[in-house]
């Protein structure tokens, strides 16, 4: 079968100790056999590794942070596409994505496809809103609560019992024993991405963790569930093992049939001692382990590209247990000309 030849740009190529997920998601898409992609690196730093990773990343363009407002990102994004006439753009941080999906309509009269979430679905899994969520789709939460001061808490905080999980609105957990590591912690997290801070009851059990893809229509396209086998001071998952696990397979194909959900997703779960499983929270794309999905049979990335371009998809039914990802850190030696070319020019 002749492949398709496709420009997909796409971001997250930070393949650090706090990997994205580009880097992954462009491993499975050269590993596809029915895309040929030229692949389109958009990154927001000069240090992100991505860009210098020539065998897996073609071109790349500096493009301005989602702060810094919706035009100035789409000014630059026509830049790019004039340049590469970008078939599908991929936005792969959490931070980004509520920018690309109210520009989804004008991406599209551009000739950029993409493949996100409704702006429903997006909010509507936020973590300030779980508790709501759980109780809407009958699925099990950690009792939680958002709060604007370290002072909402100190209101609330017979509610809880220590310890407590302080959550960032898009990035960054930490387990707080007290309510002087709370504030700590608040600080810490609101200094980088802002309010509201979510307090979450802290459940204890084992973490697990399944990516999936939502065809927008409540059907799962694939899904693969995972334990993570460890796990960094960071709380990142720096090796996993895939599972046979129904249960985790029937709540993901439930979430993704009461939604219609569209696009890729993350379940992060707890599966406590008496077998019982919490969503601690939703991640509305694909995460940085998803080469494991795809080295266990399901190229996840392949079929996102492909449902953005208006393809038919074939459900995976079928994924390998006991596939195991172990990460690992190297010097990847680069020329001081591509740094300074990326960094004067915005473009490598």
């Amino acid at each position: 079968m002749e492949k398709i030849k496709l420009n997909v740009a796409l971001s997250g190529l930070n393949n650090i100790d706090n990997p994205g997920p580009g880097i992954p998601v462009i491993r499975g898409l050269r590993d596809s056999l029915k895309i040929d992609a030229k692949i389109i690196g958009l990154v927001y730093d000069n240090l992100e590794p991505g860009p210098y990773m020539h065998e897996l990343v073609d071109k790349t363009y500096k493009v301005p942070y989602p702060s810094d407002g919706v035009e100035p990102l789409l000014e630059r994004i026509r830049y790019i596409h004039e340049k590469e006439h970008i078939d599908v753009l991929i936005p792969n941080f959490d931070s980004e994505l509520f920018t690309f999906m109210k520009s989804e309509k004008i991406l599209k009269e551009m000739g950029i496809r993409t493949f996100l979430p409704t702006l429903q679905q997006f909010e509507e899994r936020h973590k300030s809103n779980l508790p709501q969520y759980g109780e809407k789709y009958g699925v099990k939460v950690p009792y939680s609560e958002p709060i604007g001061s370290i002072m909402d808490f100190k209101k609330i905080e017979d509610k809880f019992d220590y310890p407590v999980v302080v959550k960032g609105k898009f990035y960054d957990a930490y387990i707080a024993y007290d309510f002087e590591q709370v504030g700590i912690y608040f600080n810490k997290i609101a200094a980088k991405w802002g309010l509201p801070i979510v307090i979450q009851e802290f459940v204890r059990g084992t973490e697990v963790n399944v990516v999936a893809l939502g065809d927008g229509n409540g059907n799962t396209v694939g899904a693969v569930p995972m334990r993570k086998t460890y796990i960094t001071d960071k709380g990142k998952g720096w090796g996993g093992i895939t599972l046979e696990d129904p249960v985790m397979m029937d709540l993901t194909h439930k979430i993704i049939l009461q939604t219609k959900w569209r696009g890729g997703m993350e379940l992060e779960l707890i599966r406590t001692s008496a077998n019982e499983l919490y969503m601690i929270e939703i991640n509305p794309r694909l995460p940085a382990w998803v080469y494991l999905a795809v080295a266990a049979g399901q190229n996840l990335p392949e079929a996102l590209v492909m449902l953005a371009m208006g393809k038919k998809v074939k459900p995976f039914t079928h994924y390998e247990v006991g596939k195991m990802f172990i990460r690992y850190s190297y010097d990847m030696i680069c020329d001081l000309k591509e740094f300074e070319q990326l960094s004067t020019k915005g473009e490598l």
